[in-house]
């Protein structure tokens, strides 16, 4: 695999739920289905890399988040999208639930889970993007080739407005997935 589109889960492929954790919580963002399939079909691998600092907090466990995943990648296998993996990081420095607290390399902004997918899957960091609705799930653009779109509203004004006028090097805006296929296919 060379390129990829790595993909933030919470803001950007569903609707932003504080800790969503339950299957009948899930929505879909309007339009992401359409937009990962275009990407797809254009020849990217696509990968979730997801902090999950609800298992560390005691919100939910692991397991519930392991079935949230499976149901989440089985209702995209059923239109057609395949993702390639899903990393997630459970940590936290202060966690509620001690096997989760930790100062890890995993946590977005770190970049830890994005060198994981590198290493296991040779992706060629210049032909790939990184998608999320905050500047910390696209962490991997600021000292790679990889390029980034935030996407939404949920960042911070003031980041939205400096990734418009152009002040992050190699990320763009984007409303959301659908826009961005759209403009990396061009």
């Amino acid at each position: 695999m060379d390129k990829v589109i790595f993909l933030d889960r919470d803001g950007t492929i569903n609707i932003e739920k504080n800790y969503l954790h339950k299957i009948e919580d899930f929505e879909f963002i309007p339009g992401v289905i359409d937009g990962l399939r275009i990407l797809q079909d254009a020849g990217y691998g696509l990968i979730i890399i997801t902090n999950q600092s609800g298992i560390a907090r005691g919100y939910y466990s692991e397991q519930e988040f392991h079935e949230l995943t499976k149901w989440m990648l089985n209702e995209l296998d059923k239109n057609d999208v395949h993702i390639t993996d899903v990393f997630f990081c459970p940590h936290l420095p202060n966690a509620e639930v001690v096997k989760y607290r930790k100062i890890c390399s995993c946590r977005k902004p770190l970049v830890g889970l994005f060198e994981k997918a590198v290493k296991k899957y040779s992706i060629d960091l210049a032909s790939s993007f990184a998608i999320g609705d905050r500047i910390r799930d696209i962490s991997i653009c600021k000292n790679t080739m990889c390029r980034g779109f935030l996407v939404g509203e949920s960042e911070d004004r003031n980041v939205i407005e400096a990734v418009k006028t152009g002040k992050y090097e190699r990320v763009l805006y984007a409303n959301n997935i659908l826009e961005c296929s759209k403009i990396i296919i061009g």
